[in-house]
């Protein structure tokens, strides 16, 4: 049994029965969320391309890469090609997918799917949401790194989806 206690957008606050593997049942309450999209856009010259966002929840800005919500009907590709335009100006000739990662499973559904984005071109599409405030940060490999090591990027969806780029061997 499950009941939504809140819910705002896309996103619900559920409380429901959950049997554990020790036959255990027991309520739970999580955010039910739709997923999102995180996107590594990669110049030709191999910069970065970041956003440094406010964010209401914390009252500071953040600087991250560029990520957003899959809506109704929509792949997490379809998402990045769409947020990275929105967020940033720019549009991307290539994705290719890093797979995922869940940011918070203790209380949380969400599923992010990672992206690099290359052979990249400025857009005249540059469609914030009314409740974001962005600015488009261009940055080196070397200064993104640098900015991690000092706790200038703390965003965990950023340093997760750069970790398995590098991983991978894409940077």
């Amino acid at each position: 049994m499950s009941k939504i206690i809140h819910q705002w957008k896309s996103i619900s606050l559920i409380e429901e029965s959950v049997t554990l593997p020790t036959n255990i049942t027991v309520k739970h309450t999580k955010i039910q969320h739709p997923g999102a999209a995180v996107i590594l856009p990669i110049t030709s010259s191999g910069n970065i391309i970041l956003i440094n966002q406010f964010r209401p929840s914390l009252k500071k800005w953040l600087l991250e890469l560029p990520a957003g919500t899959i809506e109704v009907g929509e792949t997490p590709l379809q998402c990045a090609e769409r947020e990275l335009e929105e967020e940033t100006g720019y549009s991307a000739a290539s994705f290719h997918s890093l797979g995922q990662v869940t940011p918070l499973a203790g209380f949380c559904d969400e599923i992010q799917h990672l992206f690099i984005a290359r052979n990249l071109s400025l857009t005249t599409r540059f469609e914030c949401d009314e409740d974001e405030v962005i600015e488009v940060i261009e940055l080196s490999l070397e200064a993104l790194h640098d900015k991690i090591r000092h706790d200038q990027i703390t965003d965990t969806k950023t340093i997760a989806c750069l970790s398995k780029a590098q991983l991978r061997g894409y940077l």
